[in-house]
């Protein structure tokens, strides 16, 4: 059974049908004939938060050996099946999902759509000690390269356990730790999948070049017959007070190319207006070299060489605001922080000039649409409403919300929430003093989200 959706406003004209399976997969269908291709994105809702103690990293492990070969598709042959017939791939574990990828010309689709079903279905029949093993290796040597041996590579891992206390589902990032990763057994593993890849615990979206009746036989024919099962563990609450009630501070002295201040600021929960309201602030404070804070410490100052303020967005916990300056050689954190809070005090005061508040919206509007102007993009977009918010059709209608926000709300969550006893605070010092050779910038999106191949 399905539905079409009436476009709501701020749609482009977008629209996407929902389905529901014998089994509980839900499917999301979306046609786009301006191009000859077809993404298919399947979202299972287990990540990091659903880890218990002592297993941490299970879930981001787990996405790589889904890659290792299932039933009908032995080794590295998903890989080289998609590839061949000239589509792309991928997966990737963050907090709160895991989610795998194919684009593929659209005469390719139900490859994909097989390929993805022969793992959900049967991926225990060709798991062993020997994937177990490769994967473990694999995982860990990425933790090596991302974390342990560059600079400012713990940051991300050190304020998120910081910001979320001991024993909260999200205190631990979904890389894990060393020692959980060895610990992990091919038990572990297999319970995992068992527990969580469930038909019930998906959503399969496919958009692009489609004929739905068609790509509907074709999931029913491929997915229909996978068996259902219940057995999931909910995740553990993870509300927590709106304010921390004060600063954590942590100072490390490593081998850094320039001093750097970091902070996390717990936000309101994603799938709010108040999530939409400090996502636009922290884009007219940091997001970009037009905000505040770059005008500011970058370019007036220049006391640093790299400013940036964005958020990471949560459903099931407070959202993170995560600050991260660059210091000039020889300058201070010390008068770095004192200019960021002046900034932040004056914001709370008097909120967003109407011109920054029409940039945030711009900014924040063309992300949104660079986003479902690719079928990958729509596709991923549909299945993380349907799996956090249970409506794919929100995907359809975010950048309406955004423009709806006003400036006083933008002020008042600012006011709320960006204050200093909301923060967990990380001073980096380098073990040699800073001479200002290099920026030290990394690709926070590496922090955010695990990348599995």
């Amino acid at each position: 059974m399905g539905h079409t959706a009436t476009p709501p406003p701020a749609t482009g004209g977008l629209t996407a049908t929902e389905h529901r399976l014998a089994n509980g997969l839900r499917v999301v269908l979306s046609e786009d004939h301006l191009t000859p291709v077809a993404a298919v994105c399947l979202w299972y809702d287990v990540g990091s938060r659903h880890e218990v103690e002592g297993r941490t990293g299970l879930a981001h492990l787990f996405e790589h050996l889904m890659f290792q070969g299932s039933g009908q598709v032995k080794g590295n042959g998903h890989f080289e099946l998609v590839q061949g017939a000239g589509g792309s791939l991928n997966g990737t574990t963050s907090f709160e999902r895991t989610n795998y990828f194919e684009t593929m010309p659209t005469h390719e689709l139900e490859l994909a759509l097989w390929l993805e079903a022969d793992r959900m279905g049967s991926l225990l029949s060709a798991l062993d000690e020997e994937s177990m093993e490769n994967q473990r290796d694999v995982v860990k040597n990425e933790r090596r390269q991302r974390y342990d041996n560059v600079p400012y590579g713990t940051a991300f891992e050190r304020l998120t356990a910081m910001l979320y206390p001991e024993g909260h589902p999200y205190h631990h990032t979904p890389i894990g730790s060393m020692a959980d990763l060895d610990a992990a057994s091919l038990q572990d593993a297999q319970e995992f999948f068992r527990t969580y890849y469930a038909p019930g615990n998906a959503v399969l979206a496919v958009v692009g070049d489609i004929d739905p009746e068609q790509t509907l036989t074709w999931i029913e024919k491929y997915f229909g017959s996978i068996p259902s099962h219940e057995g999931k563990r909910p995740p553990r609450d993870g509300s927590l007070p709106e304010i921390m009630g004060e600063e954590k501070r942590e100072v490390l002295v490593e081998e850094v190319p320039s001093r750097a201040t970091m902070a996390a600021y717990r936000l309101p929960h994603d799938g709010t207006r108040e999530s939409d309201a400090a996502d636009l602030a922290l884009t007219v404070l940091g997001g970009g070299e037009s905000s505040r804070l770059y005008s500011r410490l970058v370019r007036r100052d220049r006391s640093a060489v790299a400013a940036g303020f964005g958020m990471l967005r949560l459903a099931g916990a407070p959202s993170l605001g995560w600050l991260d300056v660059k210091a000039s050689g020889g300058v201070e954190v010390a008068a770095i922080e004192s200019a960021v809070d002046d900034e932040l005090r004056r914001f709370a005061e008097e909120g967003p000039t109407e011109e920054e508040m029409e940039r945030a919206q711009a900014q924040l509007e063309r992300e949104w649409l660079d986003r479902l102007a690719t079928v990958g993009g729509r596709a991923d977009e549909l299945c993380r409403y349907a799996v956090l918010f249970g409506d794919p059709q929100l995907a359809l209608s975010a950048v309406g919300r955004i423009l709806d926000i006003s400036r006083e709300e933008v002020r008042e969550v600012a006011a709320a929430r960006l204050r200093p006893d909301n923060r967990a605070v990380l001073v980096y010092e380098p073990a040699e003093p800073a001479d200002g050779s290099g920026s030290g910038s990394e690709d926070d999106e590496n922090e955010l989200e695990e990348t599995g191949q």
